[in-house]
């Protein structure tokens, strides 16, 4: 059941990740965005997977924090792309 509810709280953070993508994506600012945020989400999920292993019991949840580091990752990624397109209008 803990399992359950912790895939369900993963998840739950996990939707969210690519309605911010595709904003991003078609924004083409950085303004509004926070570098820090994404970093510390970033670290929370690569903290959530050090945890399975350090634990042994790498399972399914595993999986959706892996899928939402790569979406925030993305995320960060595209606030890079926006920061330097921010840049060159200056």
């Amino acid at each position: 059941m803990a399992q359950l509810l912790e895939a369900l709280m993963v998840i739950s953070f996990g939707i969210s990740w690519p309605a911010n993508i595709y904003k991003s994506y078609k924004a083409r600012t950085a303004r509004g965005k926070s570098l820090p945020f994404l970093i510390f989400v970033l670290f929370g999920y690569c903290c959530g997977i050090a945890a399975k292993i350090a634990e042994n019991s790498i399972n399914f949840v595993c999986v959706f924090y892996i899928i939402n580091s790569v979406m925030v990752a993305i995320d960060m990624l595209l606030y890079f792309r926006n920061y330097f397109l921010d840049r060159q209008v200056q």
